[in-house]
């Protein structure tokens, strides 16, 4: 199978564009099979029907060319020179092309591209999201400085362009930083944020706002995790590392009571504000460091019938895992997008009497090596 891809030996994202989509499904599964050997049963990996422009989140530096010309894509492999991109098979449509008008704009306006290594110019990144439910798109302009010239006139001749556009916002980086996103947010035009609706409940983005990046995955994990918590509606839930909720609202329906826990902010006020979007009452958001929440509710006595945990990469830490165990849940669904730390997890839970019964492996980033996983423990 040959890439219809100019960049796919560059990028480093795609490594797997040039295998039929079958044989990489094989692929990670089996990848996920010897990883957890000798743990769990690894079930049949959950695929795409359409595989493709899947990404309802597109971030694009942009560099002006030293002839004057202004490009935008991503950064080359292991570099800071901005790879040219047009269209992206992974990436969501409308996005590059609202990218791509952005770019065409910025001479007319007498934008200045910034510049890494003296530190001048404005415009940095330009980050789009597209609600897959809703249709709705949040534009993110990233710069420099907060005084954007003419910003009225930019965002009337946008939104002439791509009418489809929901909000728009400035978000202020003065940084030097390898991070995308400054703090500060100044709204251009709209609410500032957009509504998506996953597993059947509505959640707001904000610019800020972790969302997995394929919605239509995202449906077949979380529905993958709630079967494997087989809930009745009266266990108490606790959705560790929660993000901006998405696991615990959608699980309070069949719970009587759920608690999260998340270290971000930013995405713990989403949190609440998506509780009291769907007008879900018995939920609770606390921002914590999750392994020292759990350590002090061990400490205080506390008991949970399921635990739905969603680490970052590097896995959860043995505090977590020991305070979690004393607690004494009968199911612990742990979604990881890490099979490596997954294992060595697991192999501390079994030490506490937690046995893995099974694991789903689901692609939830076709094309790329990345792999997602939703397991089962149960105390033995």
């Amino acid at each position: 199978m040959e890439a219809a891809c100019k960049i796919v030996g560059s990028c480093g994202g795609c490594s797997y564009l040039n295998m039929e989509y079958a044989a990489q499904k094989k692929k990670k599964e089996k990848e996920v099979e010897q990883i957890l050997s000798g743990l769990c049963k690894v079930r049949p990996i959950l695929g795409m029907d359409d595989p493709w422009h899947y990404r309802n989140k597109v971030s694009a530096a942009f560099q002006r060319r030293r002839d004057g010309r202004i490009v935008s894509g991503i950064y080359e492999a292991g570099t800071h020179r901005v790879l040219p991109v047009e269209s992206c098979l992974i990436e969501d449509q409308d996005a590059d092309a609202i990218i791509g008008t952005i770019r065409s704009l910025i001479p007319s306006f007498r934008i200045r591209v910034y510049d890494e290594d003296t530190g001048y110019g404005l415009l940095r990144h330009v980050m789009i999201r597209k609600a897959h439910a809703t249709g709705q798109i949040l534009v993110i302009l990233v710069v420099a400085d907060p005084v954007f010239p003419s910003k009225n006139n930019f965002v009337k001749a946008l939104r002439k362009a791509h009418p489809e556009i929901t909000s728009i916002v400035l978000n202020v980086n003065s940084r030097q930083t390898s991070m995308v996103l400054g703090d500060r947010n100044i709204v251009l035009y709209g609410k500032g944020f957009i509504e998506d609706v996953l597993c059947g409940k509505r959640f707001r983005l904000s610019p800020q706002s972790f969302y997995q990046v394929n919605s239509l995955q995202t449906e077949v994990l979380y529905g993958k995790a709630l079967e494997l918590a087989g809930l009745s509606g009266k266990e108490t839930v606790l959705d560790a590392y929660c993000g901006i909720g998405t696991i615990g609202i959608t699980a309070s329906d069949k719970a009587e009571r759920v608690v999260g826990v998340e270290l971000n902010p930013e995405a713990v006020r989403d949190a609440a504000a998506n509780a009291r979007l769907n007008r879900i009452g018995n939920i609770r958001f606390f921002c914590r460091d999750a392994t020292e929440f759990l350590v002090d509710m061990a400490a205080r006595g506390e008991k949970m019938d399921v635990l739905f945990m969603d680490p970052p990469r590097s896995g959860s830490t043995e505090a977590f895992i020991r305070a979690a165990a004393s607690m004494g849940p009968e199911r612990i669904v742990y979604i990881s997008c890490n099979p490596v730390t997954m294992a060595r997890d697991m192999k501390v839970f079994r030490g506490l009497h937690y046995q893995a019964k099974e694991a789903w492996p689901v692609d939830m980033f076709p094309w790329t090596k990345e792999i997602e996983v939703a397991a089962l423990l149960t105390r033995k």
